[in-house]
């Protein structure tokens, strides 16, 4: 596998782009992704029980195993906007296939922003007639269009060899605020030109989003608006695959890495952030122990902000370790912070101070845990909690 310089719109087939129709002030607020041919497609859907319209529109139209075209604006959530809301959905599915020349039923939405507004429309049926389908394309402006609060895109591509065939996975995501999964205020595409089946495409699309976008944190919240999908084409021409046979796995480790990268790439751009961090949990009695647990210590306040402060405040991991929910042993536990042992058998160790400091001043930071209970590993991904989070969030709707 080798990762290269791409866009969503590598893999052979899809098509991209973004541009700027006036739901907000300046940036770039509405980007289409579709495809040659209908495309295998799996999907996950945010958990809050309050579901914004075009998420409710997307699962029905991916329940039907096939789609061709995904229209996304930002800047406006379209959630709890009422059966007006559900209506605008439907619009932005309609133009969008008008304007592509296929069937509606093939056209998932998506919105990301500002609760309880109703979309304004006009603009949004401008914005669809100024998407390119020509050379004009310009698939990183997708990657751009989607973003809020975001201070970076967030994208990765990567090629392997599967059946004799050379494939594309590329990803794309937004978030960072509101994000804590069972799915968080977070968008991610994937576009492949791998040929699967929608079915082990969805059982894929779930076990994987286990370990990588349900284990982020970066405020606690769970979003009205979240959703994943990838889209399938089969244009790579490989044997098409059906069971969870060799190229199955090659094509999960493809998947795995992009999702992987997307998920680390939110975290690491959370609201204000300086630091990302990250908790590996070894030597657990399950996977879901050591993911439980990684989890509760990266979404616990207060290590997020003694890691803003560089305090190496190992109390806060242990107690968050205590309230995970998991039974351990505390005396079995040794705590790694960035790198330095500071817990072992229930003692607190000496450290070099000025070691921690600066190992502490470093962008990214690693937590480890060893809990000596069984063989199970898990890990998590989340930011530091600054001044500028609450900042951001403070004046985010004014």
């Amino acid at each position: 596998m080798e990762k290269i310089k791409g866009t969503i719109a590598s893999p052979i087939g899809f098509h991209a782009d973004g541009i700027h129709c006036g739901l907000k002030r300046k940036k770039l607020d509405l980007g289409w992704i579709y495809s040659d041919v209908p495309a295998s497609v799996a999907g996950v859907f945010t958990t809050n029980q309050v579901q914004a319209a075009p998420i409710k529109q997307s699962k029905e139209v991916i329940q039907g195993g096939k789609i061709q075209g995904i229209l996304v604006n930002s800047g406006n959530a379209n959630a709890c906007t009422g059966e007006e809301g559900l209506a605008n959905a439907k619009q932005m599915q309609v133009l969008t296939s008008e304007k592509l020349g296929i069937d509606a039923s093939l056209v998932a939405v998506a919105s990301t922003g500002v609760i309880g507004h109703q979309l304004e429309m006009e603009k949004i049926v401008a914005g669809v007639e100024m998407l390119h389908q020509s050379d004009a394309q310009q698939p990183e402006n997708f990657q751009k269009a989607i973003l809020t609060t975001d201070t970076t895109e967030k994208a990765v591509t990567v090629t392997a060899e599967i059946d004799g065939k050379q494939v594309t996975v590329a990803g794309c995501s937004k978030g960072s605020g509101m994000i804590h999964p069972n799915m968080a205020t977070m968008l991610g595409f994937v576009t492949t030109d791998i040929a699967i089946s929608s079915e082990l495409l969805q059982t894929l699309l779930k076990e994987l989003t286990e370990v990588t976008f349900n284990q982020i944190t970066v405020d606690g919240d769970t979003s009205t608006n979240d959703m994943v999908v990838v889209m399938a084409n089969g244009l790579a021409k490989n044997v098409e695959i059906t069971e969870k046979n060799t190229a199955y796995l090659a094509f999960k480790e493809m998947l795995r890495v992009v999702l992987t990268e997307l998920a680390k790439l939110i975290a690491k751009d959370g609201e204000g952030a300086t630091k990302l961090i990250e908790v590996d949990v070894t030597g657990a009695q399950s996977a879901s122990d050591a993911r439980m647990i990684a989890k509760s210590i990266v979404g616990s306040m207060l290590v997020k902000s003694a890691i803003f402060g560089k305090d190496p405040n190992w109390g806060r991991i242990l107690c968050a370790i205590g309230y995970s929910g998991i039974s351990f042993d505390p005396t079995n536990v040794t705590i790694e912070l960035a790198g330095l042992p500071v817990f072992k058998a229930g003692e607190p160790l000496e450290f070099d101070a000025e070691q921690m400091e600066g190992n502490l001043s470093e962008e990214e930071i690693k937590i480890g845990v060893y809990l000596n209970e069984g063989t199970s590993f898990g890990q998590a991904w989340g930011c530091d909690l600054t001044y500028d989070y609450v900042k951001i969030n403070a004046l985010y709707h004014t």
